[in-house]
């Protein structure tokens, strides 16, 4: 069986080397060998790329797999089905499982079960704390040598600022990166939608911006006594775009993402009662959606993750308030990025590459985000123009809690290719491996 694949006459886009152009590219072994036009090649197997965009395989810096703990949810399986399908080549799996990635058995037990599914990369990322309850610190060196690539409390804010520093501080002792779900809980207490005009109109216990703020404003002045690198996550209001862009100013080394939902929707879609449009931080004000779209433009926003946190929907088909926070998102990112960033001009197909794969590899120092020859031969391809309904498809994961379920969109990842190996060709992912669980 052939181990080589030949991409043939895509455009290639890598914003890491400035390429843009139709050229071929070809794989063996898992590495990139060269990529050049009309290249000839024994016998490989041909990826017709023409029409397409390949792209650096893209990243997701920010995804909840579940398992251990919550298989009726996900499961790595599912999880790895899903952003396999959404044109992802790699995830980082937050720690939020029960038991939590909080020893070094826990994120074995992850890394085993990713081996065995055997179809994208996936990275865990480490509790910062036992439990993830902000009272003891984990031994963050023992989690670095079982194989996670950053540490977090996601779900849970590192709340107490003297663990924050300390966490901070063992992690940067061995090349981890902390990952800060930001969020002040005496202010945000029991909301369960932006604090606001439309809370007040539904009746809605809100959430307000500065819940957000003050913890983002927290971590940069924190970054900023230490000198010591922090990431935030799933930034969702104005004041927090505005409050790293200040801290990018002063040269501090602060890094942002932001989640699809926070450029694509606004508070104004809850007069539904959709639990589906139940998330955390929640859904803003169309101020706040223009302004985390500007800060993506400008670069205050280094990266776009997708938060995917996927629920069953006996646990979302309840009362508003009793329903859980989150929404999956690893098979919408794509269609997603493409017509509120792409295709509206706020950003090029660049800039929007280089947020999806180049920058998520470079703030976590994972490999990949780059084409480059002799780098893993990890390749999304990408359909601009291809109209879909996201609801034609069943998802790959194990649950649907989506908010875009009725809508169309154009613009889809058509392949995903793995050291060479495609895994997701057309919308079929391409495993051997089933979950028994999974439907």
């Amino acid at each position: 069986m052939s181990t080589s694949l030949l991409i043939q006459k895509g455009r290639i886009v890598d914003p890491s080397q400035n390429i843009d152009e139709v050229l071929d590219l070809l794989i063996e072994n898992g590495k990139i060998q060269k990529i050049a036009k009309n290249i000839s090649a024994g016998e490989v197997e041909i990826f017709d790329a023409r029409g397409k965009i390949v792209a650096p395989g893209f990243i997701d810096l920010h995804v909840h797999f579940r398992e251990p703990g919550f298989e009726h949810k996900e499961t790595i399986l599912t999880g790895m089905r899903s952003a396999a399908m959404g044109g992802f080549t790699a995830v980082c799996c937050m720690p939020n499982t029960e038991p939590a990635m909080d020893e070094p058995g826990t994120v074995g037990f992850v890394l085993l079960k990713a081996k065995e599914g055997n179809l994208i990369r996936v990275y865990p990322i480490g509790a910062a704390t036992r439990g993830r309850e902000g009272k003891v610190m984990t031994e963050i060196g023992h989690l670095k040598k079982a194989g996670v690539i950053a540490i977090s409390d996601d779900g849970e804010p590192i709340y107490d600022a003297y663990m924050m520093r300390r966490v901070m501080e063992y992690a940067h002792m061995f090349g981890l990166k902390v990952i800060d779900h930001c969020e002040d809980k005496n202010l945000s207490q029991q909301g369960v939608m932006n604090e606001g005009y439309m809370s007040t109109l539904l009746g809605l216990t809100g959430i307000p911006s500065v819940a957000e703020e003050v913890m983002v404003m927290r971590d940069i002045l924190m970054s900023q006594y230490t000198q010591i690198p922090v990431h935030l996550a799933h930034l969702s209001t104005r004041g927090s775009v505005d409050l790293v862009r200040w801290a990018k100013a002063k040269g501090l080394p602060v890094t942002a993402e932001t989640a699809p939902h926070y450029f694509s929707l606004s508070d104004e879609e809850m007069t539904s009662y959709r639990t589906e449009f139940k998330m955390n931080p929640p859904l803003r004000t169309r101020e706040d959606v223009k302004a985390i779209q500007e800060g993506l433009k400008d670069g205050t926003l280094d990266a776009i993750a997708t938060d995917h946190a996927p629920h069953q929907e006996v646990e979302k088909e309840v009362e508003f308030d009793m329903a859980p926070f989150g929404i999956i998102g690893l098979e919408t990112s794509v269609g997603l990025g493409l017509n509120h960033l792409v295709h509206p001009g706020i950003l090029t197909l660049s800039k929007w590459i280089d947020k999806m794969s180049c920058r998520p590899a470079q703030i976590l120092n994972l490999p990949g985000g780059n084409l480059r020859v002799g780098e893993n031969g990890d390749v999304t391809i990408l359909d601009l123009g291809k109209e879909w309904s996201v609801g034609e498809i069943p998802f790959e994961s194990k649950s649907k809690n989506s908010p875009f379920r009725e809508i169309k969109l154009k613009g889809k990842a058509v392949g995903t290719i793995v050291g060479g190996r495609v895994v997701m060709r057309d919308g079929e992912v391409i495993s051997k491996i089933k979950d028994q669980k999974s439907k």
